[in-house]
C-alpha cells in the first residue's frame, strides 16, 4: 500500500506535468498570433470595411467612421448617421435599423457611389 506522502508527491508531479503541457501550448499559441500580425495576416477577412473607412476618411471629413466587427458606423456631428456593410449574402441596398439606415455593397463603394448613398442619408 502507497503511504499518504506519496500521494501527495504523485499529485504535485501530476499538476507539474499538466501545467508544464498547459505552458507549452500557450507558448506555441503566442507565436502562431505574433507571427499573423507580423505578416500583417488579418483575423477579418472584411478588409473591404477598411479601404471605405479610408476612402471615407480622404473624401469625406465631416463624416467620422467606426470600424465594428461587421460593419462601419458613420457618426457626423456626434450623431448616427448610417451603417456600412460589406456582405455578399445580402441584397446590395438600404433598410433601416430603428432610425439608422444600413447600407450594404458586395465590394469596396466607388465614390460615386459612396456620396449618393450618403447623400439619400441626410
Amino acid at each position: 500500500m502507497i503511504d499518504g506522502i506519496w500521494w501527495l508527491v504523485i499529485l504535485i508531479a501530476v499538476i507539474v506535468a499538466l501545467w508544464f503541457v498547459a505552458y507549452l501550448r500557450g507558448a506555441n499559441n503566442n507565436d502562431k498570433n505574433k507571427a499573423q500580425h507580423l505578416s500583417g495576416a488579418k483575423s477579418s477577412a472584411n478588409d473591404g470595411l477598411y479601404k471605405t473607412a479610408i476612402l471615407l476618411k480622404q473624401h469625406f471629413p465631416d463624416y467620422e467612421a467606426n470600424r465594428r466587427a461587421n460593419h462601419l458606423l458613420l457618426v457626423k456631428d456626434n450623431k448616427k448617421v448610417a451603417m456600412i456593410t460589406i456582405d455578399k449574402s445580402i441584397a446590395v441596398g438600404q433598410r433601416r435599423l430603428g432610425s439608422v439606415p444600413i447600407i450594404n455593397y458586395h465590394r469596396v463603394p466607388s465614390l460615386a457611389q459612396l456620396s449618393t448613398s450618403l447623400q439619400n442619408t441626410d
